[in-house]
């Protein structure tokens, strides 16, 4: 695991690198992020309806194979959604669009 790999994993994604208290939130609920360039990062999903979470994510990065451009991530057809809060389910990277 390289410097920019230990530096994100853990923490939310949209915090900013300098938060004083990047991690979760124990009454939050999150997807972690697998595969791609956010790889380790956590998705706050609480808000989401298990719809539109279902539907996936285009996060914008710069960490993209486009610099800003947006990193793909979808559930697995089939894999549950776990009861929250917590990390509750798995996003898996499916690939980059600028």
């Amino acid at each position: 695991m390289n410097g920019d790999e230990q530096l994100l994993r853990g923490r939310v994604y949209g915090h900013d690198h300098d938060d004083p208290d990047p991690g979760p939130r124990p009454e939050r609920t999150y997807a972690e992020l697998v595969g791609g360039p956010l790889d380790g990062l956590l998705l706050d999903i609480h808000d989401r309806r298990t719809e539109e979470a279902d539907d996936g994510v285009a996060l914008a990065t710069e960490l993209s194979r486009w610099p800003g451009g947006r990193a793909l991530y979808d559930p697995r057809p089939g894999e549950p959604r776990e009861p929250g809060p917590g990390v509750v389910r798995r996003f898996y990277h499916t690939g980059d669009t600028p």
